[in-house]
């Protein structure tokens, strides 16, 4: 038997027979040394799941490349809004932490440092790093310079 069982299946045996075997989640299952990553499923991949059968692994496959393959947000992927308001802290923290380094920096080079720094967790598209800077520089975090409005300042 293995160690840890997430879930309980229903009848006896170790082999699944088909529809008949029943399984139920195990809400007493605490480890502190094994981690368990469940993929999120969209909402596109149920719709065509429970209309057209199951698909299998593609469904978890398609749930959990969805955020990094894509890397769109602002609405135009289906990403929830969490995660959206998550990555837009993420992007404005990065820019601060980038801009506070380099104290002047132009847009392009800060788009680039952006997305390299970001491009293990999601990657955001120019336009959405354009809105985040638009938005610190409203919050007077960064300041464009009036010589080259291409040339961002860091505000101390």
């Amino acid at each position: 038997t293995p160690k840890h069982r997430i879930l309980r299946k229903g009848s006896k045996g170790k082999g699944i027979s088909g529809d008949d075997d029943t399984f139920t989640y195990n809400a007493d299952y605490t480890s502190k040394m094994t981690r368990v990553k469940v993929p999120m499923v969209s909402m596109r991949d149920a719709s065509s799941a429970s209309a057209g059968g199951a698909k299998g692994n593609g469904s978890a496959s398609a749930a959990g490349g969805a955020s990094k393959s894509a890397g769109l947000v602002d609405g135009s992927a289906s990403v929830p809004l969490s995660v959206e308001e998550d990555r837009r802290h993420l992007l404005e923290a990065a820019i601060v932490r980038i801009m506070k380094a380099r104290k002047v920096l132009n847009h392009n080079d800060l788009v680039a440092e952006v997305t390299r720094q970001l491009s293990g967790r999601f990657l955001p598209p120019p336009q959405f790093v354009k809105k985040r800077v638009e938005s610190l520089i409203e919050r007077e975090y960064l300041e464009r310079d009036e010589a080259d409005r291409r040339v961002y300042r860091y505000m101390a």
